[in-house]
């Protein structure tokens, strides 16, 4: 099969300029101007709207095996690929919990069946499965993911001496929960005797302070750098952890200090982190309970200059999705977590339209720096001779989010009623065109990322 997409203007590695794209057998053959008279199976031409490498979505939870009344590997990726999410990391907090190669595997085997993205899945740690962690092939997987704080699910890895164990000897990434779990219980004691069962919304910030991320996330950190080992810590919330993260950049498929040596300890930020805040617990209320808690108004000015800045490294979604249902729940038994995959980069567009964000930089922390972050071969870029990950999207278009267009199995989204000011229109994955102005391709599937280590 050979695509050419014509007159696009390609926004990648900090630049935008109009350019022609000719694709053959998944991979990107040449990137120039002029070459319309290629032969080609299909022809786009993309005049006045913007290219850029797909989406690589780190942190999703797409709840199969065993929460599939919730999402599944197919609904959810076909949500993400709608919304130009090309390649997703999904995490091991399923039913049961992704803690030896066996079960591991049974996901790549269901992604493989099931996933228009492409994919990869993190090898679970528990205080118990040691030896089954040091079995993961850093070139097949991901990473390593650690709960240091409890979440949805039951993985919370709190023994002082496994934590010093995994961090001395894995050999891979690891990725990070970081919440406090003993400040997390002391304020949730305090709140439940304060208020009882009559709890407002805006609570679940002050339950799940900025103390309980510091602790942590300056715990793992500590961790990191005594053993040297590579930590990507997720969805940073609060403005107070930023100060833990040196500056990087992007240089030779790494992300580097000042200095030139590579950057330890790289940092994630989520799209609710960087839309909502706590005065939208009074509209929102249960629909935006997620973990570590979205805070008040000053941390999203935080998080966002961090990822200015480069102290964050790259923007996610933490796709969490639960059922309406569930959310209906009083506050104490309603779960954590939010459907964002399909309108990720739409809230990143739009941030960026209200000058917040250069184009280029949304482009940078949601493919660039996740593909070097973690060694992924071969994609977040357009270069020739990489895979044809692409999305192709209309800046002067709009996108109405409602019920009757939203993919993911929960069939709600805290962006009901927003009308962003952009749209996409094409998403390549692996050179197929999976996703074409509300239809989906789905005679191929995603194929399984590859690390570069």
């Amino acid at each position: 099969m050979k695509t050419l997409i014509l007159n696009a203007r390609i926004v990648n590695e900090n630049t935008i300029q109009e350019s022609d794209v000719y694709i053959v057998d998944g991979h990107i053959q040449r990137i120039a101007k002029d070459l319309q008279n290629l032969p080609a199976d299909r022809v786009i031409d993309a005049k006045e709207t913007y290219l850029m490498p797909g989406i690589i979505d780190d942190q999703v939870h797409f709840r199969e095996p065993g929460l599939t009344y919730k999402a599944d590997i197919h609904s959810e990726a076909r949500a993400g690929v709608a919304g130009g999410v090309t390649s997703f990391m999904e995490m091991p907090n399923t039913v049961p919990n992704a803690l030896t190669q066996q079960l591991l595997q049974d996901k790549y085997d269901i992604a493989e069946r099931s996933s228009l993205a492409n994919y990869s899945f993190f090898m679970g740690g528990s205080n118990t499965n040691y030896d089954e962690v040091m079995c993961t092939d850093p070139t097949q997987v991901c990473g390593i993911k650690i709960f240091m704080g409890s979440s949805t699910g039951n993985m919370l890895v709190d023994a002082p001496d496994v934590l010093e164990k995994l961090f001395a000897n894995v050999p891979m990434l690891i990725a990070t929960h970081c919440e406090d779990e003993a400040t997390v219980r002391r304020r949730m004691e305090f709140f439940k005797e304060k208020y009882g069962d009559n709890v407002p919304y805006d609570i679940h910030a002050l339950i799940r302070n900025e103390e309980a991320c510091l602790i942590s996330s300056t715990f793992a950190s500590g961790l990191a750098h005594k053993h040297k080992t590579r930590l990507h810590i997720l969805h940073i919330s609060t403005g107070d952890e930023v100060s833990l993260f040196e500056v990087g950049e992007r240089k030779n498929g790494q992300i580097i200090l000042a200095d030139g040596s590579p950057k330890l300890v790289t940092s994630e930020a989520c799209v609710h982190h960087l839309w909502f805040d706590a005065e939208d617990y009074h509209t929102l209320g249960n629909k935006i309970k997620c973990n570590p808690a979205i805070k008040a108004p000053h941390h999203k000015e935080a998080i966002l200059q961090a990822v200015l800045d480069n102290r964050i490294d790259v923007i996610a979604t933490d796709h969490a999705p639960h059922t309406i249902e569930e959310k209906a729940l009083p506050y104490w038994q309603a779960p954590s977590g939010l459907p964002l995959i399909q309108h990720t980069l739409n809230v990143m567009l739009e941030l960026s339209k209200k000058g917040k964000i250069p184009l280029e930089r949304v482009v940078e922390k949601m493919s660039h720096a996740v593909a070097d972050c973690f060694q992924i071969a071969d994609r977040g870029y357009i270069r020739e001779g990489y895979w044809a990950d692409l999305v192709l999207m209309d800046l002067d278009g709009t996108t109405m989010v409602e019920k009757s267009n939203l993919y993911s199995k929960c069939a709600w989204s805290p962006f009901e009623g927003t009308n962003f000011q952009s749209q996409i229109t094409h998403t390549f994955v692996s050179g197929h065109l999976a996703y074409e102005n509300g239809n989906f391709d789905e005679t191929v599937k995603g194929k399984r990322l590859l690390f570069s280590r």
